[in-house]
């Protein structure tokens, strides 16, 4: 899981969304993952245990594309509305990549 460059805190992906929902174009920005993940790495976040101030760039990038995923494929997982992600997406981030990983076993036992 990403982990604060400062303070080495986990921290939540529907956390560092929330922060990224001020960007005028957000929305537009979830139909392209190249531009997503360009925004991503240059917006700067601020962390909720220490409150200092890093840029995405210092990010998991794979974990980055699999949330692009996961916010796309649960239509309504983001209130605009009140700027708040509905889904726990770190949650379903461990478990996507779980999933993944015991998948690989399997095919490579066989």
């Amino acid at each position: 899981m990403s982990r604060c460059p400062i303070c080495g805190k986990a921290i939540k992906w529907e956390d560092l969304i929330e922060q990224m929902l001020i960007l005028d174009n957000f929305q537009e920005l979830l139909k392209d993952k190249g531009a997503f993940l360009s925004a991503l790495e240059g917006f700067t976040f601020k962390c909720p245990e220490c409150g200092e101030e890093f840029y995405g760039r210092n990010l998991n990038l794979r974990e980055a594309e699999k949330v692009f995923e996961l916010i796309n494929e649960f239509s309504g997982s983001i209130d605009y509305s009140n700027n708040k992600v509905r889904l726990k997406l770190t949650n379903l981030l461990a478990l996507d990549l779980m999933l993944e990983e015991w998948d690989k076993r399997v095919k490579g036992a066989r």
